[in-house]
């Protein structure tokens, strides 16, 4: 494994006297950004606050000084080097991170961002896509396939599937990989009445032009629900990171057009690996709700 580098000193001043800046870089989502090189722009800083010439200073360092993963500089140093008040700082350190380009860890620092693959809420998509899109080589080890019956699985599958206990069912577990690295824990039950010809092969690659191309079924949708979870020492250990670690848990239940259920799974992805989107409409009135929102005890 790489040594986490130390942190490097960057020497700009004159933050607020029209002095020359690196030329500027587009900032993208992931880190990896283009190096801005050693030609200079004159610009009227001083129009601006204090705090976004610091931002855009910060910004154009990540291009040619860091890499994925690298410790970036912290509130006192930045204040130190730039000659700004810890609060300019903090204030340019945490637009940096909400922007995404910087990660904040408690009690060790902030690093620059790795990147993260998009999960994207509105419709059902691949993981071999969704990789691919984030510019990752997909992979898929499969630990588990097996042909069981309802009766002997919990009996919240069963209840979600809607099958009868002596249903056959297909159940696999999945870890999926993005560039070698475990990203994804997956467990899933399919209900063989659909597929009762699916192989180990179509379980290894994607479900979902196995479903459609191989079994000629028409998948319409999934109900999902969400959760921020712990993760526990078998699961930590499969995903490759200490126990308790964060991860987004997705329980879900695919139908197909005539609403009878295909798939119920859990999924775990790992927290620093996948952030999950959503775009909401306008502002309605509040409706009773499918699910139920679990507080803490």
């Amino acid at each position: 494994m790489r040594p986490v580098a130390r942190a490097r000193r960057i020497s700009y001043s004159g933050l607020a006297t029209g002095a020359s800046l690196p030329t500027a870089c587009i900032a993208i989502r992931h880190c990896g950004i283009a190096c801005c090189g050693s030609r200079t722009i004159d610009t009227h800083l001083q129009r601006n606050p204090v705090y976004q010439q610091l931002n855009e200073r910060l910004r154009a360092s990540l291009g040619g000084e860091y890499q994925c993963g690298d410790k970036f500089l912290t509130e006192r140093e930045i204040s130190e080097q730039f000659a700004v008040s810890r609060a300019t700082a903090n204030k340019a350190l945490a637009s940096l991170v909400s922007e995404g380009l910087l990660e904040f860890r408690r009690g060790v620092g902030t690093f620059v961002r790795r990147d993260i693959i998009n999960y994207d809420l509105r419709s059902l998509v691949s993981f071999t896509e969704k990789a691919k899109a984030a510019g990752k080589t997909p992979g898929t080890q499969l630990t588990v396939f097996q042909k069981t019956v309802a009766a002997e699985v919990d009996p919240l599958v069963q209840q979600a599937l809607g099958v009868a206990a002596d249903a056959p069912l297909w159940e696999m577990e999945r870890l999926r990989l993005a560039d070698g690295s475990p990203v994804i824990l997956e467990r899933r039950f399919v209900a063989a009445e659909h597929c009762p010809r699916l192989t180990r092969t179509q379980a290894r690659g994607g479900l979902y032009r196995a479903f459609t191309e191989a079994h000629g079924l028409q998948v319409a949708g999934a109900d999902e629900i969400l959760r921020a979870v712990a993760l526990q020492p078998e699961e930590a250990q499969s995903l490759g990171v200490p126990a308790q670690s964060p991860a987004l848990e997705v329980v879900a239940v695919g139908f197909l057009e005539d609403r009878s259920a295909l798939w119920w799974e859990r999924t775990l992805y790992r927290g620093d690996q996948y952030e999950f989107h959503s775009r909401l409409g306008p502002i309605q009135s509040a409706t009773p709700p499918r699910g139920k929102l679990r507080q803490a005890d």
